[in-house]
């Protein structure tokens, strides 16, 4: 009750659009409309709240435009999509708790755990806006509960129950990673769990034939590897399932991709090219089109270097009249209107000057190891003016058509490929600071190789294409074929977002809390919401998580001398096994941060200061609580064991977790001081009341939080 208290609480304040909700509103939209959008994170927590909006009657209408937009004024049923990410909230407390209990940890050590959470700043007010981070923690913590209850099992292995968990673990998985490629830190935090898991069950104390440990490694491979890819493709499979309309994800995606979308533009722009016409050749990775003029490249460098004097063919971002090509043939050719084909030869005439289209041996200005690219004369230097025609989607269609396939041009004299590159201007002096076109030797494996033939002169393809009687033939792209391309555009615009923003931090500062996030702010009212952490248990668990390093590595030096730092067996046991993968998870979900280059923001914290606060409920237990509550694991039936495991089973020890006066009273400390921090900062994360000057500088606990007002 307390954490639907806290979760709800004015969750319909304030009525407008706060932070990223720009985005995850609009995507939402999208699912309702059918619409097909590019976004880097996977489908499944943006089709959570299409799916709550389907259910409370929204029609997805709103494109939620910028931050501080009414939700009112546009009719929008904002607090029943707040009601899913509050809901998944409340429903993490109880995870907290729960994941705490299954792992034998007294009730006293699991309040601990689960209000720390609670009583979190950030989480609450993250987690009550619509925003995918509620969903990826609360997946994230199922997957930790769901494996632990799969590890109890570990005595009676390939029963119902076993099984149940081990696929429910593997399912959990994958929704964590279908809400964000965050998952693959949970990914991470399981696989190494099921290694040391498998570790041991080969050692040969443990009686398991190499027979029987096989079983076991098919059977994590089946639950941990092939469940979680299955899942995880079927999200997408929905997701292009739904988002079958053109819309504004098209420009992201390939020819061949846009061209499977209803209503897509692609459709109306794509004409086959046929000999003799006259084409612009465009090349998507840095948007110029192939172009030649009159102007000559030098007779010497300024290096020193000789060069051929030839007609400069360049990449201009705007194309004129000097940027149409005719595609000749080669050879002779039935009928009038004959396509160009995957795998034609052909020569490419510059309808300016008359001219064919080149490359020889000889060094390009700026690209030395690259050959120069040139226009010659009619029927001088043939062979070296013949180029391959390589369709990059021939199996789908061998007619090279406008916008929808894309070609490799190699010419076949010297076997290099018409290429790009934006690093490449040449000199203003007599280049005009134009792009180079250069040959480039190993093209076959290089993406950004291929251009595209954006028109034709003289031919309006929309006009053509809608006076076509006949139906146009479908476009068939596979479903894996659209996976993967996705995967791949996601990866690399992920990678790209390095843009300057006010609020980006490094992972450094997260744990200390250095400073927060300004996600809304009413100048008139001075009410605000500023993202950040309950600072006490944040950097209470900074110094959990460096105690525990201490311990694991204080234990690790003792072993080397035969004792151990933690005496009785049982607690040792419990301690390095089961803090040690809360550990684990906390340190798959932060450490990765330092080695990524693209802008990182405080909230991407969150996760792992989930995992801490389990990590401080564990450290709170061994440091200030009598012995643990042993055995908890499911004991191993004398039917499915066998005479060698017989042997070897060590009796369990009973014991019983004693908290003490003491043990509830530090309890009640540290509660009450993550509560107090939590009411303090509570305008700040409910955004509201508005607060005065005064009140807003008192609140800044630390001296770097750019606090409004203040």
């Amino acid at each position: 009750m307390l954490g639907f208290f806290i979760s709800f609480f004015k969750i319909w304040y304030p009525a407008e659009v706060v932070f990223d909700e720009v985005h995850f509103g609009k995507f939402a939209g999208y699912y309702l409309n059918r619409t097909f959008y590019f976004d880097v994170h996977p489908p499944l927590g943006k089709m959570m709240f299409a799916a709550m909006g389907y259910l409370i009657g929204y029609s997805g209408h709103y494109d939620f435009g910028e931050i501080g937009e009414s939700y009112i004024e546009h009719n929008v049923p904002y607090i029943g999509l707040r009601a899913l990410p509050a809901s998944l909230n409340v429903c993490s407390v109880a995870l907290m708790y729960a994941i705490m209990k299954q792992s034998g940890y007294s009730t006293l050590a699991c309040v601990v755990s689960s209000c720390m959470y609670l009583f979190d700043n950030a989480l609450v007010a993250q987690h009550r806006l619509i925003l995918l981070d509620s969903s990826l923690v609360f997946y994230m913590l199922l997957t930790a509960y769901t494996y632990i209850r799969f590890h109890k099992l570990r005595n009676r292995p390939f029963s119902s129950g076993w099984w149940v968990w081990l696929v429910a673990a593997g399912t959990s998985m994958a929704m964590t990673l279908s809400v964000k490629m965050v998952g693959l830190f949970t990914v991470g935090s399981i696989g190494v769990a099921a290694f040391v898991d498998l570790w041991n069950l080969l050692d040969i104390r443990n009686g398991l034939s190499l027979r029987e440990f096989g079983k076991h490694f098919m059977a994590r491979i089946f639950g941990l590897v092939i469940v979680p890819i299955s899942v995880y493709l079927f999200w997408f499979y929905v997701h292009f399932y739904i988002l079958n309309q053109s819309g504004p994800g098209d420009v992201y995606m390939s020819p061949q991709f846009q061209a499977t979308l209803e209503n897509s533009p692609m459709s109306l722009l794509t004409v086959d090219i046929h000999y003799y016409d006259n084409i612009t050749l465009f090349h998507p990775t840095t948007s110029v089109y192939l172009h030649s003029h009159d102007h000559r490249y030098p007779r010497r460098y300024e290096d020193g270097r000789i060069g051929s004097g030839g007609q400069q063919v360049i990449g201009i971002p705007d194309p004129d009249e000097n940027s149409y090509w005719r595609v000749k043939p080669t050879k002779k050719i039935k009928g009038v209107r004959t396509p160009v084909r995957h795998g034609d030869v052909i020569q490419l005439e510059h309808t300016g000057t008359g001219k064919n289209l080149l490359t020889h041996d000889v060094a390009s200005p700026l690209t030395r190891t690259n050959m120069e690219f040139t226009t010659v004369p009619q029927k001088e230097r043939y062979n070296e003016t013949l180029f391959k025609v390589q369709l990059d989607d021939h199996a789908n269609g061998d007619v090279w058509c406008t916008h929808m396939k894309s070609v490799k041009l190699i010419n076949t004299a010297v076997s290099v490929g018409m290429w790009t590159f934006d690093d490449k201007k040449l000199p203003m002096q007599w280049g005009f600071g134009f792009q180079e076109i250069n040959g480039k030797r190993d093209f076959l494996k290089e993406k950004t190789a291929y251009w595209t033939a954006m028109d034709i002169q003289g031919v309006n393809a929309t006009e053509v294409n809608m006076k076509k009687k006949k139906e146009q033939k479908e476009i068939h792209m596979s479903f894996l074929k659209k996976f993967f391309e996705l995967q791949v555009r996601t990866m690399a615009h992920n990678s790209g977002l390095n843009t300057p923003h006010p609020y980006k931090s490094r992972p450094f500062s997260w744990p200390i809390m250095r400073r927060g996030i300004s996600y809304w702010r009413d100048d008139l009212t001075r009410e605000q919401i500023y993202m950040t952490g309950n600072i006490f248990g944040w950097q209470l668990g900074l110094v959990t998580a460096l105690c525990f390093g201490g311990i694991t590595l204080i234990q690790t030096l003792a072993r080397q001398r035969s004792t151990h730092a933690v005496k009785n067996p049982a607690i040792r046991q419990r301690l390095f096994r089961s803090a040690g993968f809360f550990y684990i998870f906390w340190a798959f979900h932060y450490l990765p941060f330092f080695a990524m280059g693209r802008s990182l923001y405080l909230h991407h914290y969150l996760p792992a200061a989930a995992c801490c606060y389990l990590l401080v409920g564990a450290l709170f237990q061994f440091v200030c609580i009598n012995g643990i509550n042993t055995p908890i694991s499911t004991m191993r039936s004398s039917s499915s064991t066998t005479k060698n495991q017989q042997q070897q089973q060590r009796p369990f020890t009973t014991m019983t977790a004693r908290p003490s006066y003491w043990s509830y009273l530090i309890a009640f400390i540290i509660l009450v001081l993550q509560f107090s921090i939590f009411v303090y900062l509570a305008p700040l994360t409910y955004g509201s009341p508005g607060l005065t000057k005064e009140q807003a500088n008192l609140r800044k606990l630390m001296k770097t939080w750019d606090i409004a007002f203040a």
